[in-house]
């Protein structure tokens, strides 16, 4: 139990620190708007309001390019055979970086922080994934994003990860029009070394998000992460969740942060997984000049 009051209070700290070092690299962000095309309209400069919502769609999109750091606190309700909580923050860096011709490559990593009661009580790091997905100029309304997805068994604990390195395809696509952002996220792991006692990797994660933005940086979104273990028996297979949330964009300072809160039900889950999650999330953003 000390434990997880630990990592969860390493957590929230991690948080509270980046918040109090916003005021100090504002200056470095001061005036920056989502991208060059978001700052002005064909006709002029765009509203305020307008610059938060193309601001929080590029915060929404997996594939935008801009620079952001989540930290997406998951508190799995229900979890293990008695039922208790599991705590898991996920650190998740994007960084974009230019391509020739327009292109854009997306690299987006997941470090997972995790406490847990069973099967064995005990914190520390999971296993790291990290995705690199090639982006081409929009389609209109329309991007994609298409690349391999890796994940290193670099858990510090044997029961917080799979001692497995595995890889995979990964690809997006995500369309925008007026107030709605809406798309899905996709990729399957298969591993190729690693603990031979283990199970081997094939997983895949298929994550839909729909998004529409409110007025004064209000968003109302649905984002549930579904997952198939293809090589688990059946009834053990999948994690379904359902369920929706609601979301603001803050600025501290002169730099935005994107925080929003969800509450999803798992209705078909592996036996001893959390029947509910409620994801808190706070996304700090560095939008290009």
């Amino acid at each position: 139990m000390q434990r997880r009051k630990e990592i969860f209070l390493f957590c929230i700290l991690m948080i509270f620190f980046g918040l109090l070092a916003l005021p100090v690299s504002a200056g470095a962000v001061e005036g920056q708007g989502v991208s060059s095309q978001t700052q002005e309209g064909g006709t002029g400069t765009l509203s305020i309001e307008e610059k938060n919502e193309a601001l929080i769609k590029a915060a929404q999109n997996p594939i935008a390019n801009m620079v952001s750091v989540p930290f997406q606190s998951n508190f799995n309700l229900g979890y293990g055979p008695h039922g208790k909580m599991q705590y898991v923050c996920n650190v998740q860096p994007v960084y974009p970086i230019g391509l020739p011709h327009r292109w854009t490559l997306i690299t987006r990593n997941i470090l997972p922080v995790v406490a847990q009661p069973w099967p064995k009580n005990t914190g520390g790091l999971g296993d790291l994934t990290s995705s690199f997905f090639f982006t081409p100029p929009p389609f209109g309304d329309l991007m994609v994003g298409v690349g391999p997805v890796l994940q290193f068994p670099t858990a510090t604990d044997r029961t917080l990860g799979l001692e497995k390195w595995s890889v995979g395809p990964t690809g997006v696509i995500v369309y925008s029009k007026g107030h709605w952002l809406l798309g899905a996220l996709i990729n399957n792991l298969w591993s190729y070394a690693g603990n031979r006692n283990r199970q081997d990797v094939n997983t895949m994660t298929l994550q839909p998000f729909v998004n529409y933005n409110l007025p004064k940086g209000w968003f109302l979104f649905t984002s549930p992460i579904m997952t198939a273990e293809w090589n688990a028996k059946n009834g053990e297979k999948w994690t379904l969740p359902v369920g929706g949330g609601l979301g603001k964009l803050f600025r501290f300072g002169k730099v935005p942060v994107n925080m929003s809160v969800q509450g999803l039900y798992n209705m078909e889950r592996p036996r001893y997984q959390a029947d509910w999650t409620v994801r808190y999330t706070v996304q700090f953003l560095f939008p290009k000049s």
